[in-house]
């Protein structure tokens, strides 16, 4: 399984593109906002001659999602998202105007399968499956790759660190309780890729983070 991580926006969120000798892939948090990172995402894609087959969103945090009309527009792709977040996302341009006092000029595109626990996105040869986590939102979640020891965790857990909580739609009481029985029942081999900053393993997090130590 490749995967390419691209920083973006001012928040520098990871997006990821994961393919694998199929050249089939799944674009994760697409938060592409600047002209030239839609173009290095662009210009990844063709090199590699890949083909897009699922856009996928961990939460619909707008910083998360920037770029979910360029992927709609070029690849056809509706973003697949819980349905507990599917608000959120199609109101990215009011988060824009809230948080920040932005003007998104495009409109938000249609939203494509609402995602539920234990579903399955296949692509390739490979599967990724949706571990619902509330708490940085209602409607985060996982996408563990069980096959390659790969869990790409959005804004729920970071190195050495958790998401958010003080946020209108975020939980403390969700949180805690996703990182109880969710994270922390992941193998300790797992490859920690978070929404924001370098990546860790389940084994340190486990280990340092202050957050996962007493489970």
């Amino acid at each position: 399984m490749n995967i390419k991580r691209l920083m973006c926006n001012p928040l520098q969120e990871n997006c990821y593109v994961v393919s694998d000798e199929t050249r089939e892939c799944v674009i994760i948090d697409c938060g592409c906002y600047y002209d030239e990172e839609k173009q290095a995402l662009a210009a990844y894609i063709s090199q590699n001659r890949l083909h897009p087959v699922h856009l996928l969103a961990t939460h619909g945090h707008l910083d998360h999602n920037f770029g979910n009309a360029f992927v709609y527009r070029e690849y056809g792709l509706k973003v697949e998202i819980c349905q507990e977040d599917q608000s959120l996302v199609e109101h990215v341009r009011q988060q824009a105007a809230d948080l920040f006092g932005m003007t998104l000029e495009e409109e938000e595109p249609p939203t494509g399968r609402l995602l539920t626990n234990g579903d399955i996105i296949t692509f390739g040869h490979h599967q990724l499956k949706v571990l619902q986590t509330p708490g940085h939102t209602h409607g985060s979640a996982l996408f563990h790759c069980e096959a390659e020891q790969t869990v790409f965790t959005g804004d729920t857990l970071f190195r050495m660190s958790i998401g958010r909580t003080d946020f209108p739609e975020s939980s403390w009481a969700e949180m805690e309780d996703s990182l109880r029985t969710v994270v922390s029942k992941l193998p300790e081999a797992t490859i920690v890729l978070s929404g924001h900053g370098p990546q860790s393993t389940i084994a340190d997090e486990l280990k340092y983070n202050m957050y996962l130590k007493s489970f």
